[in-house]
């Protein structure tokens, strides 16, 4: 076997595993889920309200803040750790950047806040 090919065996195993475990995982839920639907199992579960009503209906502003909410937060943990790790080499530069961007995040969840988006009554 030459020298490159040997190289990527791993690589090829790997993916080959990977792809039977994913079929796998997508055939066995058709041969072995219980397959009898209720009104309680088809009805509306996140949204609040039925999905095949007026795509025009009013709905609680709450929604679009719990939606920012996440986003505050999640953008905050995927750009903080790998600025924690590379801190050392950014600089100050980079240590105002972030700070600036936390900045910017804390805002964001103070207007969250004073909305009521935090209040789950």
């Amino acid at each position: 076997m030459p020298e490159l090919l040997k190289d990527y065996l791993p690589i090829a195993i790997f993916m080959a595993v990977a792809g039977g475990i994913t079929l796998a995982l997508m055939i066995a839920p058709i041969l072995l889920a219980y397959r009898k639907p209720d009104p309680e199992k088809l009805s509306a579960y996140e949204c609040g309200f039925n999905a095949f009503d007026d795509a025009r209906m009013k709905f609680d502003v709450r929604f679009y803040l719990v939606s920012i909410l996440f986003i505050i937060f999640d953008l905050e943990v995927a750009f903080l750790f790998p600025w924690a790790i590379s801190l050392g080499d950014i600089g100050l530069f980079g240590f105002w950047s972030m700070m600036i961007f936390l900045a910017v995040l804390t805002i964001g969840f103070i207007y969250e806040w004073r909305k009521g988006a935090l209040e789950w009554d």
